[in-house]
């Protein structure tokens, strides 16, 4: 079982990552828009509210900047100012859709995609994005998605992983991490292969996916060729992203939500929303950056 590292309350902690050169955790609540950080070495905490909901963010090859995956678009945030620089807006022909999840390629370039904010069952309308290191964007040539999630990739580079958390499987994509060229799609794991909805996901350094149960308060480790091969349970039914952290790169961190939860549901568990811990036996791999020219 998971501990709580910090009872946050979070309607929808998302994007957790670790950065390993300031030694401190960044994770964003969504609807609050805010981006949040954490030093274990202190125990200092940390906010900093953006100008619209924080869906996702990157590091970058400055310690003081963050690419910015905002609702309608992309940005860069400096800490030391507090300034944000808009870069581009995404789907502003789409209302309905704003960012979701997203993560660095091996090589630097920023991937994500979107989440169609329509009632459920949600159309497959959003698409899949790589913010190239000159700042340009391109649709990359993968199915719509209604909930965009799952993204990373393989140690090598070689695999983009990715989901729409609707359809429940997780998929991967042949992706050249010289040429940036995405390839065929292929099944990682079946729909009802595992109990409740793909969420975040990230990979250790054996190459293996860990992947957030949305619904069934659960952190699933797959291996290469697919196979369950370890779950760990936590005290939230919505766990909603994962990253390997702290020393060695050991401690798993995951955020939670309780969006969409009844008061009864909050009752019977009250730890939704909180960041959770857990020191394990394999350990992850350095967050890729953003690597702007």
């Amino acid at each position: 079982m998971m501990e709580v590292l910090i009872d946050a309350g979070h309607e929808l902690g998302e994007c957790v990552l670790w950065c390993e050169r300031t030694g401190r955790l960044l994770w964003t609540d969504i609807p609050a828009a805010t981006l949040w950080s954490y030093s274990p070495a202190t125990g200092r905490t940390l906010s900093w509210t953006m100008p619209e909901r924080l869906c996702c963010f990157a590091l970058t090859g400055s310690d003081d900047r963050l690419l910015l995956g905002l609702a309608s678009g992309l940005a860069f945030f400096t800490f030391s100012t507090g300034k944000v620089t808009r870069i581009c807006d995404v789907e502003a022909d789409k209302p309905s859709t704003r960012l979701n999840d997203g993560r660095c390629d091996r090589q630097g370039r920023f991937v994500f995609g979107m989440f169609n904010q329509d009632e459920n069952p949600k159309p497959a309308v959003g698409g899949f994005y790589r913010l190239n290191l000159d700042l340009t964007l391109e649709r990359l040539p993968l199915p719509a998605a209604a909930i965009a999630n799952s993204i990373c990739f393989s140690p090598d580079g070689r695999r983009m992983y990715f989901a729409d958390s609707q359809e429940k499987a997780i998929l991967y994509a042949d992706y050249n991490p010289c040429s940036a060229e995405v390839g065929p799609v292929h099944a990682f794991v079946a729909l009802d292969a595992a109990p409740g909805e793909p969420d975040g996901s990230t990979v250790d350094a054996e190459g293996y996916v860990w992947s957030t149960r949305w619904g069934a308060g659960q952190v699933l480790r797959f291996a290469p060729d697919g196979r369950l091969d370890r779950v760990v349970e936590l005290a939230a039914p919505q766990p909603s992203c994962p990253a390997f952290g702290g020393p060695g790169l050991s401690t798993l961190f995951v955020t939670s939500a309780h969006v969409g939860m009844t008061g009864k549901d909050r009752e019977s568990a009250p730890l939704s929303g909180a960041l959770f811990a857990k020191t394990l036996d394999v350990r992850g791999l350095p967050e890729s950056r953003f690597l702007h020219r």
